[in-house]
């Protein structure tokens, strides 16, 4: 008899554990609250523009490819995306701008051309991250850190001789301020650190390697915008007979003799052989598993950053932008200061402006555009959001008016604001962080709850807020590390 496979939440990550499991045979159901699938990975409408909800940046898209290859389908059936020809285009105060072009000798060629930096020192940096990322991948990415097994393997031995070559030791900031003099430069490498919803300043130096992600592998982005990523996987996981059950909020995990034997949703019960939680992490324990404690690190972690988002249908077609876009704050240090010091965002914050449109045609009307605007903030804690809103709004089309020389206010017809209260309601990602834990300390990045229960059988965990991490990729990487412990 075939195993029976619950797994709760529907996001990315759950929706690619159903697909490599019910390829392999499991009778596969999933249970998601909301109406559609996707999670942060899913879009809406207002009025006749499409939106992204939530992530923009889409990198190394042979995980999805991998994944229709599991399944043994054409992912061309479902999915297609194209390579962008800029990864980003960044915006400061003094008129400065800087295309990150994709093709990486273009993108050296650039940062020679505007920053008068020679482009050796530029692909000495991106090399290193290049090694780095191929040190750590197969043992950090790929592979459980919590079995005995990951660090008996050959790539581990190898990873530990070449440890100090790592950086892991010295902050993101650091490591950027070593090759390089330039404040602007400095500035638009230690962004990456938002990446995982952490701070340039605390986080490792290890964190360099997204760089080689973006300027060695590139920046994509799929023909139907980012929630297709999430659609195609539902339509494929439909496709090969993955049961849904929509508008359907798990109650609690059924336990019987220390085992994970189902879910119960209003009073029925849902056997199965294998659980498998696709929420965040602290939730799935405050609500799910009420009575079993938290490991110490959870209980104690730090949060990652969250964000507030405007969603603006832009009457006009602006030729100064690009996809993805970054007007950067006077004072980056202040400005993580204010995020996870004092629980608020800076009075000038970076300001990251995608519009899909530019790509995807059919997400805005003729001349028209879709705006996606997101601040990095703390995540919830109290604070007074409605005022935040208010000041927050002022701030950016003031920041937006001046750098792109744009009156702003008058080509916006319709906005939806999005606050961490928002996100958390939406996503139930505790207090609406965006990556479950920062990754500020190494504890924090190295050591995130495990794929698995230690003290519950046929438990596991999937998704941003448990190991590898937050973003597309590790989410990717995390239901595949889930599909390899299960039996």
């Amino acid at each position: 008899m075939k195993k029976k496979v619950i797994v709760i939440g529907s996001g990315i990550a759950g929706l690619a554990v159903s697909i490599r499991l019910k390829s392999r045979g499991y009778n596969v159901e999933i249970f998601e609250k909301n109406e559609n699938v996707g999670g942060k990975l899913s879009d809406f409408y207002l009025d006749n523009f499409r939106h992204d909800f939530g992530p923009k940046l889409f990198t190394m898209p042979n995980l999805i490819e991998d994944i229709y290859k599991v399944a043994g389908v054409n992912i061309n059936k479902y999915f297609k995306y194209q390579k962008l020809d800029i990864a980003c285009k960044y915006f400061w105060d003094d008129g400065h701008v800087f295309n990150a072009y994709s093709n990486t000798q273009e993108f050296f060629n650039e940062i020679e051309k505007k920053f008068n930096k020679k482009e050796n020192k530029v692909k000495k940096y991106i090399y290193h991250s290049k090694k780095k990322f191929n040190l750590v991948k197969k043992i950090f990415l790929e592979r459980s850190l919590h079995k005995i097994s990951t660090y008996l393997s050959f790539d581990a031995i190898k990873a530990i001789l070449y440890i100090f070559q790592l950086n892991i030791f010295i902050s993101l900031n650091s490591l950027n301020k070593k090759y390089f003099k330039d404040e602007k430069l400095i500035q638009l490498f230690n962004r990456y650190a938002t990446y995982n919803g952490s701070n340039p300043f605390l986080t490792s130096g290890i964190m360099s390697i997204i760089q080689h992600l973006e300027h060695d592998l590139g920046v994509f982005m799929p023909k139907k915008g980012l929630s297709d990523i999430s659609n195609s996987l539902y339509e494929l996981a439909s496709d090969l007979g993955v049961k849904f059950h929509f508008n359907s909020e798990i109650d609690h995990i059924l336990i019987k003799d220390k085992c994970a034997v189902g879910v119960k949703i209003n009073d029925i019960e849902y056997k199965a052989d294998v659980v498998i939680s696709n929420m965040d992490i602290n939730l799935t324990y405050d609500r799910l598993l009420k009575g079993y404690n938290k490991p110490f690190f959870i209980k104690n972690y730090q949060p990652s950053s969250s964000a507030v988002v405007f969603y603006w249908n832009m009457n006009i077609s602006f030729s100064k932008l690009n996809v993805h876009n970054i007007i950067f704050t006077k004072d980056q240090k202040k400005e993580f200061e204010y995020i996870f010091n004092k629980q608020l965002i800076y009075n000038d914050p970076t300001v990251y402006i995608c519009s899909t449109s530019k790509i995807v045609k059919e997400d805005a009307p003729i001349n028209c555009e879709n705006w996606f605007i997101l601040i990095n903030s703390p995540h919830d804690n109290g604070q007074d959001w409605e005022k935040i809103k208010k000041d927050l709004r002022s701030n950016i089309i003031r920041k937006i008016n001046s750098t792109l020389k744009l009156d702003v206010e008058n080509y916006i017809v319709k906005e939806k604001i999005l606050t961490p209260v928002d996100i958390e309601i939406k996503t139930l990602s505790k207090f609406g962080s965006l990556y479950g834990s920062s990754s500020n300390s190494l504890k924090s990045a190295f050591i995130r709850h495990p794929n698995f229960s230690k003290t519950i059988n046929n438990l596991y965990f999937c998704g941003g807020s448990v190991h590898p991490g937050g973003g597309i990729p590790l989410c990717l990487n995390s239901a595949k590390i889930v599909s390899d412990l299960i039996n």
